[in-house]
């Protein structure tokens, strides 16, 4: 069997690899097909088809998109994003903005707590346009400020903690027509994580195109009732490790294994998309 891991991050957003590594990475766990969803930005996908391209695997374009319904967070992923889209780039670089405004506010409120990082250590260390928490945590850690990440997220990044910012966020509706516009297809990320499933059904009836069925975070048993809820209400399955590298200490790319016949289904929508639209 042939398998996929359909949700990766890279040194563009909150990753540690490159794509090229990503893409080793992937190679070494004997996947067929990956995806590359970084955070608010298409930049290094060009570099992960090339290197997927070299060894005969499949790669599918993405991004993943921080978005809110009816007062809940969720997040939204595109696939087969058009990297080239106008009022794509347009979009997701407004919110890298949006990004690198919240390092500059998260690192005032640790000032303001005493500790002495300064915002340049993390935009150094972050080295991309869509610097996250996890770039501030590392950053702690690198200057010997905090024992380890996940005490810098408890003392101090988690939501409710003294150094933690709101992030500004587009409606969930507004994610999906961007991701559709851009020629891609609009998956909810990690429902299980973000405990959302009362709100699937209104987003499926709104375009949304399919549910992460399969991720780290989710028990077999959480696993199973996405599926349902998938077939229940006429979405594609999709599924990934949601790794970002060695910043969780070990990676986790291959951890998750979506079996191949979810990404043909996911090609064949796509493609069908495509064909209608033109």
């Amino acid at each position: 069997m042939k398998f996929a891991d359909l949700h990766l991050h890279t040194q563009f957003s909150d990753g540690t690899f490159t794509p090229e590594e990503l893409v080793l990475h992937a190679q070494k766990s004997g996947l067929a097909c990956i995806a590359l969803t970084d955070h608010d930005t298409v930049e290094g996908c060009a570099r992960a088809a090339a290197a997927c391209a070299a060894v005969k695997m499949d790669f599918i374009t993405g991004a993943e998109l921080t978005a809110e319904h009816a007062d809940t967070e969720v997040h939204i992923i595109g696939y087969f994003l058009d990297t080239e889209n106008k009022t794509l780039l347009e979009r997701i670089a407004q919110f890298q903005i949006v990004r690198q405004q919240r390092i500059h506010e998260m690192v005032a409120a640790l000032n303001k707590l005493g500790v002495p990082l300064k915002v340049e250590v993390v935009f150094a260390l972050a080295n991309c346009k869509s610097p996250g928490r996890p770039h501030v945590a590392r950053a702690l850690v690198k200057e010997k400020l905090i024992g380890n990440l996940d005490e810098a997220f408890e003392k101090y990044l988690k939501k409710g903690r003294p150094a933690w910012v709101p992030k500004t966020k587009m409606s969930a509706l507004e994610s999906i027509e961007l991701i559709h516009q851009a020629g891609g297809l609009a998956v909810m990320a990690h429902p299980g994580l973000n405990r959302t499933d009362e709100i699937i059904p209104g987003l499926a009836d709104a375009g949304l195109d399919g549910i992460e069925c399969f991720h780290t975070k989710h028990s077999t048993v959480m696993s199973e009732r996405y599926l349902e809820i998938a077939e229940k209400h006429h979405l594609l399955v999709t599924g990934g490790s949601d790794c970002h590298g060695f910043s969780k200490n070990k990676p986790l790319i291959g951890t998750v294994r979506v079996p191949f016949m979810y990404v043909e289904k996911l090609m064949a929508a796509h493609q069908s998309r495509n064909h209608v639209s033109k």
